[in-house]
């Protein structure tokens, strides 16, 4: 029996998509400069016993698996292999229960993450990890590559709220790890290795989710820099002097003008850098003003605090549109991710500065800058092969960059495709070898998202 017969003996046909035109939708994800295959195939599960027989139908028929979210990622990790099965999780997308005394909540993997927090609000509840694209972005989709966001300054990332998970495993079996309750130490915490492990070593089918209490509405200010170096001394003072802020963004020159140029903002075109912060306290008028002073101390030229939440909400729109203003400078970007301890700020992003006007190339650098988390993002014209030559190279030297500075080529995007070749840099030889053996064990037959990681 063929595999599309075999598919169809658990799935109806409804679920099984095969023709080039709409399998071709699938075959990527909003990554460049990553290769992606074509697909024999696309399921579309709604159960786990549906995810099930695909995986032992691959399993049996030796076929290569690709899971995928929302597509949402930038690392091409989600992208299709030639040949191989797409494992879409998109219709598994049910809220399966809110606990508002035990403070979880059960979900599918197709759950969209701003659907889950607003389902939570209504609870009194909070799901804190708001990635970007929240507004597209799935729960399994964020659990794969460990996501951050705006707010993990204060609340952290994924892998802290992932309690427990159901994982299909390559052969067909049903995995369940961790818990629901508030602590527990039994074996090895299978459920934080499943968490950044971008599809390769299990479908997850449910996730366990730890929520906090919602906190009071967040005020805002932003603080105008004349040098990137200033900004982030205010970045160090503050982190120092023991403020927690929700939010701790910057945002490079570049990021600035474009986003006037985008947005008619205002901003000024003498800023430098702007710091972006938010408290979401009980008093935090009385927080903003002493992160204000700190701000002015480190020598920002202008700090304008928010009175109410709708002119926070005015000032942090400069940093959500942040990248559409950069898609309008080229036809393509490339988003980095590096993450460096906090006092290497200042160097990471001078670096950067130095990498555009060595390529000859437009590079904005915004930044979750309360935990180091860099994007540099470069511009460049696809169709022009030098200009495509020299983004590759600057996105590599950033990288090299941020490990020399004691970072990571990855807060929170996962490494896919794009970083396969940095990864091994940043791990060494023992722990690439010891991280290929954990792969061994969950998928023995390597069919589960290959080429991605490794």
């Amino acid at each position: 029996m063929d595999l599309l017969a075999q598919l169809r003996a658990g799935l109806p046909d409804e679920a099984i998509l095969t023709d080039p035109d709409v399998t071709g939708a699938y075959a990527r994800d909003m990554a460049g400069f990553c290769d992606a295959g074509s697909p024999v195939a696309v399921v579309l599960p709604r159960t786990v016993e549906e995810v099930q027989h695909v995986m032992r139908t691959a399993t049996a028929l030796r076929v290569p698996v690709v899971p995928q979210g929302a597509r949402t990622g930038l690392s091409g990790a989600a992208n299709a292999t030639d040949g191989c099965l797409v494992l879409s999780l998109v219709k598994m997308d049910r809220i399966l229960e809110i606990n508002p005394v035990d403070r979880t909540a059960v979900v599918e993997p197709g759950v969209i993450n701003a659907t889950l927090s607003r389902a939570v609000n209504e609870h009194g509840l909070y799901y804190p990890p708001d990635p970007s694209s929240w507004e597209e972005c799935s729960i399994g989709g964020n659990i794969g590559t460990a996501s951050g966001g705006l707010c993990c300054v204060k609340y952290g990332v994924t892998a802290e709220y992932v309690l427990g998970l159901d994982v299909v495993l390559a052969d067909g079996r049903l995995l369940t790890t961790g818990r629901r309750t508030a602590k527990g130490v039994a074996g090895y915490d299978l459920t934080r290795l499943f968490v950044g492990s971008e599809g390769t070593l299990g479908v997850v089918v449910r996730a366990v989710l730890a929520l906090k209490p919602q906190p009071p509405r967040q005020l805002a200010l932003a603080a105008e820099f004349p040098s990137t170096a200033a900004a982030c001394e205010a970045v160090c003072a503050i982190m120092a002097a023991g403020h927690t802020p929700s939010l701790l963004e910057l945002m490079d020159r570049t990021c600035v003008r474009a986003v006037n140029d985008f947005a008619r903002m205002g901003l000024p075109d003498t800023t430098e850098a702007l710091l972006l912060a938010a408290f979401d306290t009980p008093d935090p008028t009385a927080d903003l003003a002493a992160l204000g002073a700190l701000c002015t101390a480190a020598g920002a030229t202008e700090v304008v605090p928010a009175d109410t939440e709708a002119e926070s909400e005015m000032l942090l729109q400069a940093r959500r549109v942040t990248l559409h203003a950069l898609e309008r400078i080229r036809s393509a970007t490339m988003i980095d991710d590096v993450c460096v301890p906090r006092s290497q700020l200042a160097a990471m992003l001078d670096g950067t500065a130095a990498i555009a006007e060595k390529y000859d190339l437009t590079i904005g650098v915004c930044a979750h800058a309360g935990d180091g988390n860099t994007h540099p993002t470069v511009c460049f014209d696809p169709a022009d092969a030098d200009e495509s030559r020299r983004a590759r190279a600057s996105f590599d030297e950033i990288m090299a960059l941020g490990l020399e500075l004691g970072g990571t080529i990855t807060g929170e995007h996962g490494v896919g495709v794009l970083k396969k070749e940095w990864l091994a840099r940043e791990l060494g030889p023992v722990g690439l070898e010891l991280q290929r053996s954990i792969k061994q064990v969950f998928d023995p037959l390597g069919l589960l998202n290959p080429g991605k990681l490794f």
